[in-house]
């Protein structure tokens, strides 16, 4: 019996040397850092992330929200998403919030600057509706431009319904609270 295990435990000690001396190093990613080996060592370039920046709000909750074709209805993903926007933009007052919406609809261009009107409408009301305040936000719809995709398969147009939440320091020329200030 111990002839049999010795004889298994060494067929089985060479079946694994035979494997990890096929492996080959040259498939392996080459890393340009060095690393400690440590597994929670911070990301390169995503060190110094500091809590409230836009880096942080991009990084920890997203910046984009997709809707479906021909539709500015908010969908239980979208919701999701946008109360954690939400929840990040009262805890960070300081910003101001710049909602950009578009569509790739078939239905031309004014039908297109509308409905993507209408999406970054409808996520302004539903973060005011979650303590952000309303005079923080303006919205804006593109329509097509700025896609992300252009082209005719439905998975790569999807990424072009979307409103994406942008922050600012101060309003720029699309904001109503900047024309009211220029008079």
């Amino acid at each position: 019996m111990k002839n049999v295990l010795l004889s298994l435990t060494t067929i089985s000690l060479v079946s694994i040397g035979l494997i990890v001396s096929g492996c080959s190093t040259t498939n392996r990613p080459n890393l340009s850092v060095e690393t400690t080996g440590v597994t929670d060592e911070p990301a390169t370039g995503f060190a110094n992330i500091k809590e409230g920046s836009e880096e942080d709000f991009i990084m920890t909750v997203g910046r984009r929200v997709y809707f479906t074709s021909g539709s500015a209805q908010l969908d239980d993903v979208t919701r999701e998403t946008l109360e954690l926007q939400a929840e990040w933009l009262r805890r960070h007052p300081r910003w101001l919030i710049k909602l950009q919406g578009y569509a790739d609809d078939p239905k031309g261009h004014n039908a297109n600057i509308q409905l993507s009107a209408q999406r970054a409408n409808a996520v302004m009301d539903y973060l005011a509706e979650r303590g952000v305040a309303r005079q923080r936000m303006w919205a804006k719809g593109y329509g097509r431009e700025r896609q992300v995709r252009d082209c005719k398969d439905i998975s790569c147009k999807a990424l072009n319904r979307r409103v994406v939440v942008n922050l600012r320091t101060e309003f720029d020329e699309a904001a109503p609270q900047f024309k009211q200030a220029r008079g």
